[in-house]
């Protein structure tokens, strides 16, 4: 998965960011719980995002122990609809993109993402039987997307559409028909960011290893490097991206997770896009630690 969705725990308040570690400590459980212990290393910020957006309230949190909390424990919310939603949809994507990343790279480099996919089989079997409506989703998408890949497509708004089509398809059927419009039009337009600022994270390599790169094709980036107007217009459209995610939430009450909900998308994610376009995400990913 991508992880750019990340909340400014930095920012926060104490409780909102504990909240946040809750989440993200239940759905690591969650993973571990319904798919084994390995399944727990997909465990990213994006579908943790994705499990706080649809918790009907706060939930009873439960201290728990695991491998990297042995003694001590960690306090987790369990048992949560939503975080095995979050769960299941992790592993569905996590094995496409396995096999997405086998059939781009030779038989030498595609070894590990054969390898993934295969360890990540039964898994998947098991997350396509419980969500098939997303698991069908993203074939198809993913499909369209490797449609436009293959043709070298130059357009940002054809693939990243792709993309954000499947995150909207995210979110669960049930429930009610205006909270499941507000998610679609959030999910849909935070599923385009992220497309888009994964392909500006990966702009240098796909340019090293001549590999599809719609912000290269549509600037004429053949070297990797930005020019000042590419990234500024590249910006912009990042920018128009997050304000139409945030304004679909300003359409819905997210209780007790509004404030958390409210630093990811108003701070985190403008921060996130300067650290890419800067250069700096990877290094201070190092540095971060929840």
């Amino acid at each position: 998965m991508f992880g750019y969705v990340r909340p400014p725990l930095d920012r926060m308040a104490g409780e909102d960011a504990a909240r946040f570690r809750r989440v993200y400590c239940g759905l690591c459980h969650a993973l571990g719980h319904r798919y084994g212990p390995a399944a727990r290393w997909i465990l990213n910020y994006d579908f943790t995002f994705l499990a706080i957006l649809l918790l009907d309230g706060e939930g009873e949190p439960r201290r728990r122990r695991c491998a990297v909390h042995p003694v001590h424990g960690r306090e987790i919310l369990d048992g949560e609809p939503s975080l095995d939603l979050a769960a299941d949809e992790s592993v569905i994507l996590t094995y496409y993109q396995l096999r997405d990343g086998a059939e781009d790279s030779g038989p030498l480099r595609g070894l590990p993402y054969r390898m993934g996919s295969g360890a990540f089989s039964l898994a998947y079997h098991q997350a396509a039987a419980r969500r098939p409506r997303f698991d069908r989703a993203v074939r198809e998408r993913l499909g369209a997307l490797r449609e436009l890949e293959e043709s070298r497509c130059a357009s940002l708004d054809l693939p990243a559409d792709a993309f954000a089509s499947l995150l909207r398809e995210a979110a669960p059927e049930e429930g009610d028909p205006v909270r499941r419009r507000v998610l679609g039009e959030l999910l849909y337009h935070l599923g385009r960011w992220i497309y888009l600022i994964d392909a500006a994270d990966d702009l240098k390599r796909d340019a090293a290893e001549g590999a599809y790169n719609p912000a290269a094709l549509r600037y004429g980036l053949l070297d990797g490097a930005w020019t000042p107007e590419a990234k500024e217009a590249f910006a912009a459209t990042l920018d128009h991206s997050v304000h139409r995610t945030a304004a679909a939430f300003e359409l819905w009450d997210f209780g007790v997770w509004d404030p958390l909900l409210r630093e990811t998308l108003y701070y985190g994610l403008f921060r996130v896009g300067r650290a890419v376009l800067d250069g700096t995400f990877h290094q201070a990913k190092k540095r971060k630690s929840i």
